[in-house]
């Protein structure tokens, strides 16, 4: 196969890490700053080991396209580690700094057109500020609800892609006229689902491919959406205190030596029965959180109803 030539300006691309770096700092700044006040007012923040190997195994995976925001849900509701409420700001925060390391190796390696990478970034980044103020306010039955549907879709997606059902794409490194606008628009909504639970790098692969750009150019587009708009999105959830601390602290360190390992070390990785085996999983956590949903408005059915009675 024929390996696609770059386009673009390797300033911009330069410029581009730049402005990673900048934002990966402020974010490490707002975190411990966070931490620090949580430690002082008594809070216990030793990460349990468990939450060690679900970063690393879901990093490990999402380096080769499996994707890691689907599977830690499974896992943290699995084993009860993380409340669901908090399961979307903890998955934003705790994977920033893998997913960083993802945009800087895949960014640097496959071939994408400048322009249109860096409008699809901003466009993501739009997307889940927007998304990131709603969703930290929301109560639990409504994220049971959203996390559960966001699922339902990754499923979905992931049975055609496991099928080879969805589009292939062409040869395009870049987007130009209406194209780009449909990018930049797609992007914006992809973006906004990430705040949810929902990863970015099936749609994403959809995506590309309808819009007729070469397959390869996903990892760039999804790692470099991702690496701006989780930082950012997290400021948000860091102020509405609306994610796990203990998990956090270990899946932002568990996760960064697993991305290392898989693309530098191991490289390429046979994952087809992978990602079959993440379609059962998570379609089983969906039904579980939606689940879980209806029980909570039962609950919250019978509260009324009990209020409503007559004093005696």
């Amino acid at each position: 196969m024929q390996t696609p030539v770059a386009t673009g300006s390797t300033t911009a691309r330069d410029a581009l890490f730049v402005a990673l770096g900048l934002v990966t700092i402020g974010f490490l700044v707002v975190i411990i700053r966070a931490l620090r006040a949580r430690a002082a007012e008594g809070e216990k923040l030793t990460t349990p080991p468990s939450i060690w190997g679900v970063s690393f195994i879901a990093n490990f995976f999402d380096t080769f396209g499996v994707g890691s925001f689907a599977t830690t849900t499974t896992m943290f509701r699995q084993w009860r580690l993380v409340r669901d409420e908090q399961i979307p700001g903890t998955l934003n925060i705790g994977y920033v700094l893998p997913t960083v390391a993802q945009a800087y190796i895949y960014t640097k390696i496959v071939p994408v057109d400048s322009k249109t990478l860096i409008a699809l970034i901003l466009a993501a980044v739009a997307g889940a500020w927007l998304g990131a103020g709603v969703v930290a306010s929301w109560p639990r039955r409504k994220v049971q609800i959203g996390m559960g549907l966001c699922l339902v879709a990754f499923a979905i997606i992931r049975v055609f892609m496991n099928l080879n059902l969805t589009p292939v794409g062409g040869d395009a490194l870049g987007l130009s006229g209406t194209l780009l606008v449909v990018g930049i628009l797609g992007n914006f909504a992809l973006g906004a689902l990430m705040t949810l639970g929902i990863g970015l790098y099936a749609p994403c692969m959809i995506l590309v491919g309808l819009l007729g750009m070469n397959a390869t150019t996903a990892f760039p587009i999804m790692m470099g959406s991702c690496a701006f708009l989780m930082p950012l999105a997290s400021v948000r959830f860091v102020r509405a205190r609306s994610y796990d601390a203990r998990a956090m602290i270990g899946m932002l360190v568990a996760g960064l030596p697993a991305v290392l390992i898989a693309a530098l070390i191991v490289k390429t990785m046979p994952v087809s029965a992978v990602q079959w085996l993440v379609v059962v999983v998570v379609t089983y956590t969906a039904i579980g959180l939606l689940r879980a949903a209806r029980r909570e408005q039962n609950i919250a059915a019978a509260a009324t109803a009990a209020e409503a009675q007559p004093a005696l």
